[in-house]
């Protein structure tokens, strides 16, 4: 009796460890929203769109109201969410054409990368927007790489850059998908290439019309960033986009299901040119971006509808953010200003992508893993670029020396344990002009620059004047107080300064 008492003892101690172990290393979806602005979810706020499927995810987890992503563009948040270095210590990391280069090193450590060493099965879907190929850009018609596959993917489904530029194909780990050999694909940022129409020149072709740049190559009634000719079997159509990339989300969890596994869902949705699918056209009444947010919201339930389906929520780490703040008009004729009918997509915050101001970096952010996250809401002080730093502790691993410099532990303030988060955070505009948020004081420094961007009409910081906002009292950045605090923009300068420096 006593032998038998031994053994089950030591058993449900084994027990117990393999649970903790398996704790530890939960799956992991990211879902990655793009141009979704703070005030763009019913859960943040948001009265003229419903956003059930998102709002579930936030009831059942930790609603952060004060996380940032790196960058007010895509490119350069992504660069940041990936290698944990903020994107403006490397050039060449602005907003990438088409065409570009992988922009990661293939011997930098990555987010993915991490977790391959931690057992995880890796992967990415949707837009990629980091270029592809070696220096002077992809093979189109061959092996498209280095891409994700060569800095810690296990699989890849891309759209290569951005739905509003060329090629408007997609690409499997290192192919195009569907491409007939005897159509090649020819891609050029400077000069026309071959006969296709262009916006520009035949306006009568489009079911969308463009409202600034965006009027070059016409694929699918839309005129594109770039011009592209031949791939035409292996060309997307933008209103079953959302519904292939879930499909791709859905499969790589359904074959990955008994090892954990991170999946990078990189949605293009809220991104311009916004052609939902017509389940959802004229459902939001505010056009195709209000459309567009209810087609992400569903997204995300179809993705949620499967972890519940292979009994894996419990196990499942969710984080839904996006990569910059919001955009109404960026390019296209969509009615998305005359239809806002009282919505705000910025919430209570100044600016939007492209600006120093803080809706331009301030995102929504919701982490979900019951049983581990805390419910209900934080104001940690969060940014995108800790991920790696932090997974890697919570799957067991360490980040060497030199790599992932910028990236800091916050598993506790994830995981809504500490409620106090980081001590400052970096942001960073569109002309490269940065920001440093810390306690109350949100410092922007002097810059060059257009007030209001044109074609836009966002308002973008720039000021040849420092600036200093008190947010507690002025979330809105109103009332610039720099002048009568000397004192704290000297100490905001100079932790700045040690940032860029690197200390």
């Amino acid at each position: 009796m006593k032998n038998r008492f031994l053994f089950l003892f030591c058993s449900v101690l084994v027990f117990s460890g393999l649970a903790v172990q398996a704790q530890q290393k939960p799956n992991i979806v990211l879902i990655y929203a793009d141009d979704l602005g703070y005030g763009d979810l019913s859960c943040y706020g948001a009265t003229k769109v419903k956003t059930p499927n998102i709002d579930r995810v936030a009831a059942e987890g930790l609603r952060f109201t004060n996380a940032h992503a790196t960058s007010a563009t895509c490119t350069p948040s992504r660069y940041s969410l990936l290698t944990g270095q903020y994107a403006w210590r490397k050039t060449g990391t602005g907003i990438a054409p088409g065409d570009a280069a992988l922009l990661i090193p293939t011997n930098r450590v990555t987010l993915p990368g991490m977790l391959q060493r931690a057992g995880y099965q890796t992967g990415v879907v949707g837009k990629w927007h980091l270029g592809l190929g070696p220096k002077g850009g992809p093979d189109w018609n061959g092996d498209i790489k280095p891409g994700p596959l060569e800095i810690g993917f296990n699989y890849s489904f891309l759209l290569p850059a951005t739905g509003d530029r060329v090629p408007c194909v997609y690409v499997e780990n290192h192919r195009i998908v569907g491409l007939n050999p005897s159509d090649p694909v020819q891609v050029s940022y400077k000069d026309p290439i071959g006969t296709e129409p262009t916006g520009k020149a035949n306006p009568e072709l489009l079911k969308m019309m463009f409202s600034h740049g965006h009027d070059q190559t016409i694929i699918n009634g839309v005129s594109r960033i770039g011009y592209m000719s031949g791939g035409k079997s292996a060309r997307w159509v933008d209103e079953e986009m959302a519904d292939v990339l879930t499909g791709k989300v859905n499969q790589f969890i359904e074959t990955n299901q008994k090892s954990p596994f991170f999946v990078y869902f990189s949605t293009h949705d809220i991104h311009v040119p916004r052609m939902p699918h017509s389940r959802f056209v004229g459902k939001s009444g505010m056009g195709p971006r209000g459309d567009a947010i209810l087609q992400l919201d569903y997204c995300v339930g179809e993705v949620m509808k499967t972890l519940e389906r292979l009994g894996l929520k419990d196990q499942t780490m969710v984080i839904i953010s996006s990569d910059n703040g919001p955009v109404v008009d960026d390019g296209y004729q969509d009615e998305a200003v005359a239809k806002l009918g009282g919505h705000t997509p910025a919430g209570p915050l100044r600016g939007g992508k492209y600006s120093a101001f803080d809706a331009g970096t301030r995102v929504p952010f919701i982490v979900r893993w019951p049983g581990n996250v805390k419910t209900g809401t934080s104001d940690a002080l969060l940014s995108q670029v800790d991920l790696l730093a932090s997974l890697a502790v919570l799957t067991g691993q360490k980040v060497g020396e030199g790599e992932a410099t910028d990236s800091f532990n916050t598993l506790n303030a994830l995981l809504g344990k500490d409620p106090k988060g980081r001590d400052y955070v970096i942001e960073h505009a569109l002309n490269n002009t940065l920001s440093i948020r810390k306690g109350n004081w949100k410092y922007i420094e002097p810059s060059q620059g257009p007030v209001v961007q044109k074609n836009t009409n966002t308002e973008l910081g720039n000021n040849p004047q420092p600036q200093l906002y008190n947010l507690k009292t002025d979330l809105g950045e109103t009332k610039n107080v720099a002048g009568q605090n000397p004192q704290v923009v000297a100490e905001m300068v100079a932790l700045l300064k040690s940032v860029k420096e690197g200390k």
